[in-house]
Order: structure tokens, then sequence, then C-alpha cells
């Protein structure tokens, strides 16, 4: 399993309209082959700032599964317009600790 870890900035002002395209959005990655699961979090401190966290079975099924899919476009076309900057995403894998 891997953790997919993107700090996502919203345009002030369109946090609402954002949140609910998201849970639009959360449908078209939902679907994907090698999707565990995703979470938001919107941050305390910053207006607009918002953590996303999404496990995969591998690193492939997000970079070749779902970014060269059609369902990607969707997300895109939901999502892309809100964000300033665009953000940066890395992907972590667990260290097992004992």
């Amino acid at each position: 399993m891997i953790l997919e870890a993107a700090m996502l900035h919203v345009k002030q002002g369109m946090e609402k309209e954002y949140e609910n395209a998201f849970r639009q959005a959360s449908t078209v990655i939902s679907s994907m082959k090698g999707y565990i699961s995703h979470d938001l979090q919107r941050c305390m401190e910053v207006k607009g700032r918002y953590l996303l966290l999404v496990e995969w079975d591998t690193l492939e099924d997000h970079t070749i599964g779902f970014r060269q899919s059609a369902e990607y476009q969707e997300w895109k076309r939901l999502l892309h317009h809100f964000y300033d900057p665009f953000p940066t995403v890395e992907h972590f894998e667990k260290i097992n600790l004992t």
C-alpha cells in the first residue's frame, strides 16, 4: 500500500464550492482499480488549505491507472480550477516500526 499526499490551496472565497465539487469527485476516484480510501482534511489555521490523503494498492495504480484514465479528465474538470498554486503530489510508504 502507498499513501498519496497533497497539500491543496484553494482560491480565496471558493472553499464551499470546492468542498461540494470534491464530494462529487470522490465518486470518480473511488471507482478506480487499486483505490483503497481517501480523506480530505480542512486546515484549522489557514483558510483555503486542505490536505488530501489517498491510499492506493500500488504507485502505478495512481500514476498510471488513474492519471492516464478518462476518469482523471473528469477529476481535473471538477477540481483543478480551484487550486492556486497547483499542488505538488507526493507518495509515501509505511515504515514498519516493530
